[in-house]
C-alpha cells in the first residue's frame, strides 16, 4: 500500500507541476492562482493543496525539475568523453540551454519572493537539483583539453548567474519592443542558443 501512495503521490505531483507549465507558456506568474492550476488537473483545488501550499512552492518544484532535466542533457551530452574543446563545449552549452527555454524564462522571475513562500523542505529539494546542474556543467567543462584549459569552478561562478539573463534580453514581449523603438533602441529578437554559446565562448577564454 505504501508504495502505490508513494506512486499516487508523485503522480498527482507531477500532474500539477504539468498544468503549471502549461499555463506558464501563456500567462505570467502573477496572473497564475492554485485556483487555475488546480483546473488544468483532473482534481480538485483542495487537492492540489496536499502537495503545495502556495503557487511559488509549484513554480519551485517546476524549476527543479527543468534543472534536472537540463543536467539529464548535459550528463547524456558528456557520457564517455574522454575531452573536448571549448567551441564544442560552448556548444553543447548553448544547444541544451537553447533547448531549456522554460527554464530560462523561469529564471527571469523574482527569486527572493518565490523560494520565500517555498517550505524549507521543498526549497532543499530545489538547491539539490540546481547544483546537480552546477556539477554537470563543472564536469563538461573539466574535460576541456588544450594549454590554456579554463578552471571549472570560475566558469561556473560566472556563468550561473549570466543565466537569469539570457531570456529577458532574447525574447522581449511586444510591449518591451514598443518601448524599446520608442526609446531609439533596436527591437529586433536576439538570437538565444548563439547569445549563449558566444557568451560562454568568451567565458572560457577568460577563466
Amino acid at each position: 500500500m505504501a508504495i502505490v501512495s508513494t506512486e499516487l503521490t508523485q503522480s498527482r505531483r507531477e500532474e500539477i507541476i504539468d498544468a503549471c507549465e502549461k499555463l506558464y507558456k501563456t500567462q505570467s506568474f502573477k496572473d497564475i492562482t492554485i485556483k487555475d492550476i488546480a483546473q488544468q488537473t483532473s482534481f480538485s483545488r483542495a487537492s492540489v493543496y496536499n502537495y503545495f501550499e502556495t503557487k511559488e512552492e509549484v513554480f519551485t518544484a517546476l524549476m527543479q525539475r527543468e534543472y534536472e532535466r537540463w543536467t539529464e542533457m548535459l550528463r547524456s551530452r558528456t557520457e564517455g568523453l574522454k575531452s573536448l574543446s571549448a567551441e564544442q563545449a560552448a556548444e553543447i552549452l548553448s544547444d541544451t540551454l537553447s533547448d531549456r527555454v522554460q527554464l530560462l524564462k523561469l529564471l527571469s522571475m523574482n527569486h527572493y519572493d518565490m523560494e520565500e513562500h517555498t517550505r524549507l523542505e521543498l526549497l532543499t529539494d530545489f538547491k539539490k537539483a540546481f547544483y546537480g546542474s552546477i556539477q554537470a556543467v563543472r564536469d563538461l567543462i573539466g574535460c576541456i583539453d588544450g594549454a590554456a584549459k579554463p578552471d571549472p569552478e570560475r566558469f561556473a561562478y560566472f556563468f550561473f548567474p549570466a543565466m537569469f539573463g539570457f531570456y529577458p534580453y532574447c525574447k522581449a514581449t511586444d510591449k518591451q519592443k514598443e518601448a524599446m523603438r520608442a526609446a531609439g533602441m533596436s527591437g529586433r529578437e536576439r538570437d538565444l542558443k548563439g547569445m549563449i554559446c558566444d557568451y560562454a565562448l568568451t567565458l572560457l577564454k577568460s577563466v
